[in-house]
């Protein structure tokens, strides 16, 4: 007979699912997990802090299509409402916040319940799986059963009478524009998007994640002038992306209040949530697009590019342009955001993966930080959680160390979003992960205080009655935490030392750097113009 124990059991079943990659941090009763885990050929990346994990996980989700899935340890089964150690109701915490949750029954259920936990985090819109594993289980021996690999998911096609009358309502558009989501991006969506924006003249505007789907240099691309494309848009075609918070809701005053919404989108319940669609798209992305494409080629329909909407956006990004061109030359020390991103921009390999978190940081680095490649821009997303960045590039620069790209990735932090997870850079020394890390250094929380202001607070009283909330220490030397771990640090002033800094990270493939560059504390984003468009009602 042949036997294996539970933990065995559960690292081949993930195996036999096409799981890669595990991160975590182990304790009884699954480091035995993480041991099979390896021996079954699963990279193993030891965390710092749980939370870290969990974003490398999801991060390594996006990247490969396999989503995740949580493995969690829990007490004996024998010693259920006893009042075990850390006795808690995992499962029924889980489903809260996951697709599936479940406790396997027994050994032998093992590899059908990990199945399904996979199988449900990548069908339909993927999401988050937990699986709990009694502590008992893990050492206990089971004759060896497996389970076949989960088939891809199945695509769907959007009805073709809906289709049919998407290209109409795009034929009517005077101001028309389309939206690429992150959505588009985990679908592999790149190349038949391309394809249709290019063969139909429409302008786009990516999502943050949606950054790279199409290049951000692409001639139809108008995320320079983002706000007045949302605005003045009288048709948008909407590819794999939520009318939420991150695009206003899709009302006014940043929405033209009678625009009309061509929704694709993978989940049915997404339709029409805040803006009921003219008309809606149900199914795979890239499918749809393919289907979009077929009737655009047919009929021979392409936006003129004599358009006045053309010549409007184009006026607008030459006009945002200059204004951020003046702040970005601005060499005066401390430096300001724009200086600091204009210059990383000029030196990023174009094949780069980008990840980014912060306030300032993350906002103005989403649009003075080009991606060219799908999938290679990694940021806080729509729950702007901060903490995410590290895990995330960890995860990043383990698939791409595996895969052996030869890409860098480099992690762009605000000072404060650097601080929820700033130990996971020993994680990266650990394993040589050569990840370039940029901690632009405000001394604060969307803003701080200079050294010189932070003595006078300290002779006003006690600090805790008298320094701002969002004030952080003054020149806090975050080059030095990666220095202790054995990186390499680098603490930065001007735009000499910032190029210098960053061409010598990016030269070294043998361990990672971060680059602490120390800015204008009271530096801070361009205001924007916000306008109304008027409507009259009969």
């Amino acid at each position: 007979m042949d036997e294996v124990t539970g933990a065995q059991l559960i690292a081949e079943s993930l195996k036999a699912q096409k799981v890669d990659y595990m991160f975590g941090i182990v304790g009884v009763p699954i480091i035995e997990v993480a041991m099979a885990a390896q021996a079954a050929g699963i990279r193993y990346v030891g965390m710092r802090n749980e939370q870290a994990a969990c974003y490398a996980a999801s991060a390594v989700g996006y990247i490969t299509g396999r989503p995740v899935v949580v493995i969690g340890g829990s007490s004996d089964r024998n010693q259920e409402t006893a009042g075990a150690f850390q006795e808690f109701p995992q499962v029924e915490a889980c489903r809260l916040y996951s697709k599936f949750s479940a406790r396997p029954s027994s050994l032998e259920a093992i590899p059908s319940v990990i199945e399904k936990a996979v199988r449900t985090s990548i069908y339909g819109r993927p999401g988050a799986c937990y699986v709990d594993i009694a502590g008992d289980m893990v050492n206990a021996k089971v004759e060896r059963s497996k389970v076949s690999c989960c088939p891809p998911p199945p695509v769907s096609l959007a009805d073709q009478g809906s289709v049919t009358e998407a290209i109409s309502v795009l034929k009517a558009a005077k101001t028309p524009l389309v939206i690429i989501g992150k959505g588009a991006a985990y679908g592999r969506a790149e190349t038949v998007l391309r394809e249709l924006i290019e063969m139909s003249g429409l302008p786009f505007l990516p999502t943050p994640m949606g950054k790279g789907v199409l290049p951000d240099d692409h001639a139809n691309c108008v995320a320079a002038a983002r706000s007045r494309a949302l605005l003045q848009a009288d048709v948008i075609l909407l590819f794999g992306a939520r009318l939420n918070w991150m695009l206003h809701f899709g009302l006014s005053p940043r929405f033209n209040p009678n625009v009309k919404i061509i929704q694709v989108d993978l989940c049915a319940e997404e339709m029409g949530n805040n803006v009921r669609p003219a008309v809606a798209l149900l199914g795979d992305i890239s499918a749809v697009a393919t289907q979009l494409l077929l009737c655009v080629r047919r009929d021979g329909w392409k936006y003129p590019s004599n358009a006045e909407w053309w010549s409007t956006l184009k006026s607008k990004i030459a006009a945002n342009a200059k204004i951020s061109k003046a702040l970005a030359l601005q060499s005066t020390v401390p430096l300001n955001y724009y200086t600091v991103f204009h210059h990383i921009s000029q030196l990023l390999p174009h094949d780069c993966i980008i990840v980014s978190e912060g306030a300032n940081t993350m906002d103005i680095g989403r649009t003075m930080l080009n991606n060219y490649l799908p999938r290679h821009r990694l940021d806080a997303g729509t729950f702007g959680t901060m903490g995410v960045g590290l895990g995330f590039a960890i995860a990043a620069a383990a698939v791409e160390a595996s895969q052996n790209t030869g890409r860098r990735v480099v992690c762009v932090e605000g000072d404060s979003a650097f601080g929820f997870s700033g130990m996971e850079v020993e994680t990266m020394c650990r394993y040589s992960l050569p990840v370039v890390v940029i901690v632009v250094n405000n001394n604060g929380i969307y803003s701080g205080v200079d050294s010189e202001t932070w003595k006078a607070m300290k002779q006003m009283g006690e600090l805790t009655s008298v320094a701002p909330p969002v004030s952080l220490l003054p020149d806090a030397r975050y080059d030095e935490v990666m220095k202790a771990f054995g990186g390499r640090g680098l603490l930065v002033r001007t735009v000499e030392e910032l190029r210098s800094a960053l061409q010598l990270s990016l030269s070294d493939w043998e361990r990672p750097s971060l680059i602490n560059v120390l800015i204008d504390p009271s530096s801070d984003r361009k205001q924007q113009v916000t306008t109304t468009v008027r409507s009259t009602c009969l």
